[in-house]
């Protein structure tokens, strides 16, 4: 079997691009390439980091068993978390990215912002868990307390920010995929 080449299908499968997976294993770019050119060969504690990444297991992937349930509840250390300054999003369900949508937990820090996002299909859901959150969707901008939720088409420039000094917790789901 061709490590590499195996992880480049689960990763095309997944639609994401060397830096998306990259970006949610804490490696570079050029690793994953490498990785997928059979250039370099990856530890164990790599290749499960990266495997999570794409949804699988080592059993699953070094299975020849195609016909394999999928997986349906995940526990929090399937979790796939990045921090930033301003947030830390973990990725509730590990293969998410070849789902219809793709549900994140979020932990936005006082006075900070998520990246902003330019117009693409789709749309967006979220719930607050905690605190209270500003969503700009163009020249529009909406307060979402504790408790609501919010619904909106990705047609225009949009982001959500925390004007306050608290931290603000929600769940956000993008349909399709696009964190």
């Amino acid at each position: 079997m061709v490590i590499g080449e195996k992880i480049k299908e689960l990763r095309l499968s997944c639609e994401l691009t060397q830096e998306e997976l990259a970006d949610r294993c804490e490696l570079t770019k050029g690793y994953i390439s490498q990785l997928e050119n059979d250039l370099t060969s990856p530890s164990i504690a790599t290749l499960i980091d990266i495997l999570s990444a794409l949804g699988t297991t080592l059993k699953e992937f070094f299975s020849d068993d195609c016909g394999a349930e999928e997986k349906i509840a995940f526990d929090k250390n399937e979790f796939i978390e990045k921090e930033t300054d301003a947030y830390v999003l973990n990725w509730l369900v590990p293969n998410a990215q070849k789902n219809a949508m793709e549900p994140v937990h979020i932990k936005l820090k006082p006075t900070s912002s998520t990246d902003e996002d330019f117009p693409h299909e789709g749309e967006e859901f979220g719930f607050v868990l905690k605190g209270e959150i500003a969503i700009t969707l163009g020249k529009r901008h909406v307060k979402v307390k504790k408790g609501e939720s919010f619904y909106y088409q990705c047609d225009k420039v949009h982001y959500i920010s925390n004007r306050t000094d608290k931290d603000a917790e929600f769940i956000w789901v993008s349909s399709p995929p696009s964190f």
